[in-house]
């Protein structure tokens, strides 16, 4: 695809593709939304056109516009039209910029290669969508994905250890699909949540009559993970009384279910999750050494989001994207001040944190842009939190410095990055790392 191409919807409201002959834009034409979706999906546009009349677009194409937060859109306007109050909330909530029509084509040819090389400046979607919908891009989780390869191709025990809302059940389950398992059960159980009296009858199973109430047979959650891979998720809370049970089955391979006379082999690969130290727990007594080692065969360590800056940005868009196309809420995307305000924040409840802070603002929200108040991030609670590294000075003295020449050059950008040393380009993309605003 031509890198000046551009999507416009033909919502069949009777206005003719713009007029574009002699230029290097190319204009593909979508007739539906499901086409719509289908090219903006395989090819990306960085611009795109929307016609706007009386008879508005319907609602499919409306959550096409939502959904679309990586295209910027020209309206072509029908005269008169921006004298309703719903077209004008079209334009403003969905569109760069806008042309009345019958619209001169230069000045559209204009108002497109601008909104191209604003989209432009943003990057190329850069996020690494692993299986189980892992996101990032980042150094660490880069990392992550190529060790989750590696240990996904030796069947041997595994140990997760990550910060609360790092996603250890997302890795388990990536591990689990790249295996040779992966076409057998995945079997996740919350040691933690297991109540003490029941943790042996869970695990291992009963047999008809093992108890009063046991009225038939009933199979463990080990037993139902054969031949595939069973989670045991916050396995540091497991009683020590019910470790030596889990110890002999990762030693012998087999179960005996509560009332049972007989020995079950069980062929399952055993993966464990804790967000504590298992060594330290070890040392004070609260957790079988030989059950550590067993467990500890091969480790993946999960990054806290506070160590993954750079997939902030990416891990929110790709929310907001899921929780639109549900159909939740009228927001198209995030102010400047939201990006900024979620780089500044510590992120203690990691991941899952950013999914409930970006799900309540797609619901809550009634502007066109989210804002930090709309994740419930507050500018002064953060506004004086110490820089704890030398890569965040660096960046808050490159933020000041960027924001002082602005001021002093009155918003010029060609002025402000020649007093800097740096290109127009340069200045720009670290206008929007940052999140500073255009002009001043």
């Amino acid at each position: 695809m031509p890198d000046r191409a551009l999507l416009y919807l033909a919502t069949d409201d009777g206005v003719n593709p713009p007029e574009l002959s002699g230029t290097d834009w190319a204009v593909h034409r979508a007739a539906t939304p499901e086409a719509a979706r289908e090219m903006l999906r395989f090819n990306g546009y960085h611009v795109g056109v929307l016609p706007v009349t009386f008879v508005l677009p319907g609602t499919e194409w409306r959550d096409l516009l939502l959904a679309a937060n990586h295209t910027r859109w020209i309206a072509l306007v029908q005269s008169g039209a921006l004298e309703q109050a719903p077209c004008r909330q079209l334009v403003h909530d969905f569109c760069h910029d806008f042309h009345t029509l019958p619209c001169d084509p230069y000045r559209l040819e204009v108002s497109l290669g601008h909104a191209w090389g604003m989209q432009a400046l943003c990057g190329p979607d850069e996020a690494v969508v692993e299986e189980s919908q892992m996101v990032g891009s980042s150094a660490a989780m880069r990392k992550l994905f190529q060790r989750i390869r590696r240990v996904a191709s030796v069947d041997a025990p595994v140990l997760l250890q990550g910060e609360s809302g790092t996603g250890k059940e997302m890795t388990a389950r990536a591990v689990h699909e790249r295996s040779l398992r992966g076409n057998g059960p995945f079997v996740a159980i919350n040691c933690g949540a297991l109540p003490s009296g029941l943790i042996q009858t869970e695990l291992f199973g009963h047999e008809r009559g093992a108890f009063t109430g046991a009225l038939k047979r009933r199979q463990g959650r080990i037993e139902a993970a054969h031949g595939g891979t069973l989670l045991l998720d916050e396995i540091a809370d497991l009683p020590l009384d019910q470790q030596v049970n889990l110890l002999r089955f990762l030693e012998e391979g087999t179960i005996d279910p509560v009332g049972g006379d007989r020995s079950i082999a069980v062929d399952v690969r055993v993966i464990a999750a804790t967000n504590l130290d298992l060594e330290e727990r070890v040392r004070r007594g609260l957790f079988r050494e030989d059950l550590y080692y067993r467990l500890n065969v091969l480790r993946l360590d999960l990054p806290p989001l506070r160590e993954r800056q750079e997939d902030i940005e990416l891990l929110a868009r790709y929310f907001f994207s899921t929780f639109v196309a549900e159909g939740h809420g009228r927001a198209r995307g995030f102010s400047q001040q939201a990006f900024e305000m979620m780089r500044r924040h510590d992120w203690p409840g990691n991941v899952r944190e950013l999914i409930n802070r970006v799900r309540r603002a797609v619901v809550m929200c009634d502007r066109a842009l989210i804002t930090p108040a709309d994740l419930g991030l507050e500018r002064r609670s953060q506004e004086h939190r110490p820089l704890r590294t030398l890569e965040e000075a660096r960046a808050h003295a490159e933020q000041a410095a960027i924001r002082a020449m602005l001021r002093r050059c009155g918003g010029n950008h060609s002025q402000a990055s020649r007093e800097l040393g740096v290109s127009r380009v340069t200045l720009y993309r670290l206008m929007h790392k940052y999140g500073i605003e255009e002009c001043y």
